[in-house]
């Protein structure tokens, strides 16, 4: 991940950005190497990998999203950020119950979370304005909750978004409203991203 990360330009992970700050530059021998100029495809390329790292998710996923955002009203990649920040796994991150997208995809998989008070093991899940994320109550006693509830993640994380209100002693937290682009925490020029999947 941390390879990852230097390659593409952005902390992806805590560690990664401890890493980053000591090489800010690609890996690889040839990381420091002056660049040439990149080509527009590759501009838009490495964007497209940027925002895809940043969820987590795979190629089919990320086309998939493109393709229902550009059906929708509005600019395309404002919505195809909003539709993936809408994803059960994003949520629980913004929410402050995992440390990185990779943790709370795992907590999702693994039935700890609960959407309007059902089990929901699917990362992927949409969740609609007015839903509450909980962790189960059963698995609030675990020790990975129990630093979240008490705040252990606020260091490495941004500020929780307008757009959700979190109880965090209670491990619970309501969609409030549709996500807004410029309140997600993401690095990433989204228009970059759909002229890359519109060429």
């Amino acid at each position: 991940m941390t390879r990852l990360s230097r390659a593409l330009g952005i902390a992806l992970t805590p560690k990664a950005e401890k890493y980053f700050e000591r090489r800010p530059y690609p890996p690889g021998e040839h990381g420091r190497a002056r660049r040439r100029n990149d080509s527009d495809y590759s501009v838009r390329l490495k964007e497209k990998q940027r925002l895809r790292a940043q969820y987590g998710i795979r190629e089919a996923q990320m086309l998939k999203t493109y393709k229902e955002a550009n059906r929708l009203p509005g600019l395309t990649g404002e919505t195809m950020v909003e539709l993936l920040e809408s994803r059960l796994d994003a949520l629980v991150l913004r929410s402050g119950f995992a440390r990185t997208m990779a943790q709370a995809r795992q907590f999702v998989v693994h039935r700890h979370i609960t959407v309007d008070g059902q089990r929901v093991d699917r990362p992927s899940f949409r969740v609609k304005e007015g839903q509450t994320i909980q962790v189960h109550e059963r698995s609030a006693s675990m020790d990975p909750f129990q630093v979240a509830a008490a705040g252990g993640h606020k260091d490495v994380l941004p500020a929780t978004p307008g757009y959700l209100n979190v109880n965090l002693e209670g491990l619970q937290a309501t969609l409030l409203r549709a996500p807004k682009r410029e309140e997600v925490p993401i690095t990433c020029d989204v228009q970059l991203v759909v002229e890359f999947y519109s060429r």
